[in-house]
């Protein structure tokens, strides 16, 4: 993830937080996989750090009155902070792996869900735009 700014990050929605949150645990626990096969112990420790702050900046960024899913992804950030303290105690590759496939499928889901937004968005306008111009009369050369 590339370097952001404070007055940058204050200009980005909540869900592009969300998915700058997913891109960074990501790397994080790429970067902390590689760490652990090459022995970088104090390395791979650090970097699963930052991973369980970013599960946990997720969890409480949750909001709980969009209901039943709230509950789940809570329930999930839950389970992958218990697997990386567990990953990282072990320095077990194994489990890191798994919380690293769980976090890449909920980034890929909460960016089609981004995208699915903005089309939505867009079709929206279209929809007011066209229904302005079924309203609008035009009047032609010589009426």
């Amino acid at each position: 993830m590339d370097f952001l700014s404070k007055e940058l990050l204050y200009q980005k929605s909540s869900q592009q937080l969300t998915a700058f949150l997913y891109e960074a645990g990501i790397q994080q626990l790429q970067e902390a996989i590689a760490c652990i096969e090459n022995e970088q112990w104090a390395e791979a420790n650090q970097k699963l750090q930052k991973v369980n702050d970013i599960i946990e900046r997720l969890g409480a960024g949750l909001n709980y009155e969009a209901g039943t899913i709230a509950n789940q992804l809570d329930t999930l950030y839950n389970y992958m902070a218990n697997e990386v303290v567990t990953g990282n105690l072990k320095k077990d590759v194994q489990i890191l792996q798994e919380v690293l496939t769980i976090m890449e499928q909920l980034a890929t889901a909460w960016t089609e869900a981004m995208n699915m937004e903005v089309k939505t968005g867009q079709r929206e306008r279209f929809k007011q735009t066209n229904a302005y111009e079924k309203n609008v009369r035009v009047i032609q050369q010589g009426e």
